[in-house]
C-alpha cells in the first residue's frame, strides 16, 4: 500500500485511535485480513467470523511487525476502531485508489472472469507495473484488499468483480471506480440466485452504468458475440469497443483453430494492425478471453504486435483452471475443479475432446451449484453434450445433480458402460484406479462446493506409482 499514517487512515474510515503512542506511524507494508500474512509495517484487518474472530490475534500480528489493527474494539495494542470493518476497509480502498495515478481496469461476466483478468494483467505487465485481483477475490474484502496492494510505482489496476444480485457491482466500482470497464457474457451462473439472464444483465451491466463520460477517458470494452452484453453499449456514456469474432467487433479473431495439442491459435485484429496469436492455454473458449485482454491492451496503447507476443506467452495464473499436466505413464489430467456453470462445463468438454484427440477420454463431472429451476435441464444438456462431443467416458460424481448428468447421456444414447453414477469422489477414484490406461486423458469439473479437485490431486500424487486415493 501507499504510506499513510494511522492518523490518516483513522480519519479517512472514520474510526478511534487506541493504544496508539505515535499516530505519525506509517504503514508501509500490505493490508491483511489473514494473521499468517502480517509483516513488518503492515495493517491487520480484523473480521469476527462465525468460526474465527481476527480480533484474538490482535497480539500476534502487532509482534510479527503489524503497525495496528482495524476491528471493531480495543485489543490491547495499538488500533483503529471502527464500527463496521468492511465498511471502513472499503474507504480506505477508495482513498488509496483516488491518490494512485494508476489506470483501473473493472471485469466482470458469467464466465471466464479469473482466466481473462489473468490474460490483461499478464498483457499489460509488459508495458507497466500492474497490480490484479489474486486467484478470484472478487468481492466486498477481495477487491479493497486487492487495491490496496497497489504501490506508488503501479500504474494499472486490474479488478475482477463479481456479483451474486442486483447492486453488488455498483457498491465495487463505488469502492473502486474504473476507467475502463469490460463485460465478457451473460451466461447462468448464478441464474438461480438471479432469477433470469436478463436480471444478470442488469447487475452486470452495472459496470458499464460506473464509467467515466469518453471525453473524461472512460472506455466500456463490450462482447459483440453476446447480445445481453452488446446491448450493454446503450447504458454508458463512455467510449464504447466491441471484440469478439463478429464482424463488427473493433477486435476480432480470424482463421481460429486448434493445435494438435488442443491449443488454440488465430489471427488476431485490431484498430492499429494484425498478428498472429498461438496460446499456451488449453481449450477454444479462451480465444474469446483473448480477444477480450486484446481490446483492452488497445485501448490501453498497445500495438497488436505486442499484444499478439504477450498473449502467445501467457500462462495459467490461478490454480484448477485447466490445469494440464501428464503422469509419468502417459495419463494427462486436467484438473478444472475450481468452479463450474453450464458456459464453462461445455467449453471444457470441447477442450477435452481437443486435448484428448486420437486418445480415450473421461469427463469426471459434479454438481453446477445456483442454477436454480434451469439445474435439471442444464444437468441434462451437459450429459446429452458429452455423448455428442464423443467422449469415451462421463463419470457423474455426487447425488441428484449428478444422476441428472447420467440421465442426460443416457437418453442422448449412452448406454452400457459408456456413462456411469458414483457417489463421491473416493469412489470416482476408485473407478479411475482400476480403468485407466496410458494416454488417456481424464477432466476433472464440478462446482467449488463439490470439492472434485480431490480426484484430480490424487491422480497427481500417486500416478507413477499407480495407487490413487482421494483426501
Amino acid at each position: 500500500m501507499i504510506a499513510l499514517s494511522l492518523a490518516e487512515i483513522a480519519e479517512v474510515v472514520g474510526g478511534q485511535t487506541h493504544d496508539i503512542p505515535d499516530p505519525t506511524v506509517q504503514v508501509t507494508g500490505p493490508v491483511v485480513r489473514d494473521s499468517r500474512e502480517a509483516g513488518p509495517g503492515s495493517l491487520f484487518v480484523a473480521f469476527a467470523g462465525e468460526r474465527v474472530d481476527g480480533h484474538d490475534f490482535a497480539a500476534a500480528v502487532v509482534e510479527a511487525g503489524a503497525v495496528a489493527v482495524l476491528g471493531t474494539r480495543p485489543v490491547g495494542v495499538p488500533a483503529i476502531v471502527v464500527d463496521d470493518v468492511q465498511v471502513a476497509l472499503g474507504a480506505l480502498a477508495r482513498h488509496v485508489v483516488r491518490r494512485l495515478g494508476a489506470t483501473l481496469v473493472a471485469l466482470t461476466g458469467s464466465a471466464g472472469k479469473t482466466s481473462t483478468k489473468d490474460l490483461i494483467a499478464q498483457v499489460l505487465q509488459r508495458k507497466a507495473p500492474t497490480v490484479f485481483t489474486p486467484g478470484s477475490l472478487n468481492n466486498e474484502i477481495g477487491l479493497p484488499l486487492t487495491a490496496l496492494s497497489a504501490t506508488e510505482e503501479t500504474r494499472f489496476l486490474v479488478l475482477e468483480m463479481g456479483a451474486r444480485g442486483i447492486g453488488h457491482i455498483r457498491y465495487l466500482t463505488g469502492l473502486t471506480p474504473p476507467k475502463v470497464g469490460l463485460v465478457l457474457n451473460v451466461g447462468s451462473a448464478h441464474i438461480g440466485e438471479f432469477g433470469g439472464r436478463e436480471q444478470i444483465a442488469q447487475a452486470k451491466g452495472e459496470l458499464v452504468e460506473s464509467l467515466p463520460s469518453e471525453a473524461e477517458g472512460g472506455t466500456a470494452v463490450l462482447n459483440a458475440d453476446d447480445p445481453y452484453v452488446r446491448a450493454m453499449a446503450s447504458r454508458t456514456k463512455a467510449k464504447v469497443i466491441f471484440f469478439g469474432e463478429s464482424d463488427e467487433a473493433d477486435v476480432r479473431a480470424e482463421n481460429v483453430r486448434l493445435t494438435d495439442t488442443g491449443q488454440p491459435a488465430f489471427r488476431l485484429h485490431t484498430p492499429s494492425g494484425a498478428s498472429d496469436v498461438t496460446m499456451r492455454l488449453y481449450g477454444e473458449h479462451h480465444v474469446s478471453n483473448a480477444l477480450a485482454a486484446a481490446a483492452v491492451a488497445h485501448e490501453l496503447g498497445m500495438s497488436a504486435d505486442e499484444i499478439a507476443v504477450a498473449l502467445s506467452e501467457a500462462g495459467s495464473l490461478s490454480r484448477w483452471r485447466m490445469e494440464v499436466t501428464e503422469r509419468p505413464d502417459g495419463v494427462t489430467v486436467v484438473n478444472d475443479a475450481y468452479n463450474a456453470n453450464p458456459e464453462s462445463m461445455k467449453a471444457a468438454l470441447r477442450a477435452l475432446v481437443a486435448i484428448g484427440k486420437g486418445r480415450r477420454t473421461w469427463a469426471v463431472l459434479g454438481k453446477m451449484a445456483e442454477l436454480g429451476d434451469e439445474a435439471l435441464a442444464e444437468h441434462d444438456a451437459v450429459g446429452r453434450l458429452a455423448v455428442r462431443l464423443n467422449v469415451s467416458k462421463l463419470v457423474a460424481v455426487g447425488g441428484r445433480e449428478a444422476a441428472w448428468l447420467q440421465l442426460g447421456a443416457y437418453n442422448e444414447g449412452s448406454w452400457g458402460e459408456e456413462s456411469v453414477h458414483v457417489s463421491d469422489a473416493q469412489a470416482a477414484v476408485d473407478l479411475l484406479r482400476s480403468e485407466l490406461r496410458p494416454g488417456d486423458v481424464v477432466l476433472v469439473k464440478a462446482s467449488r462446493s463439490v470439492g472434485l479437485e480431490s480426484v484430480a490431486q490424487a491422480l497427481l500424487e500417486s500416478g507413477a506409482e499407480g495407487e490413487v486415493s482421494a483426501r
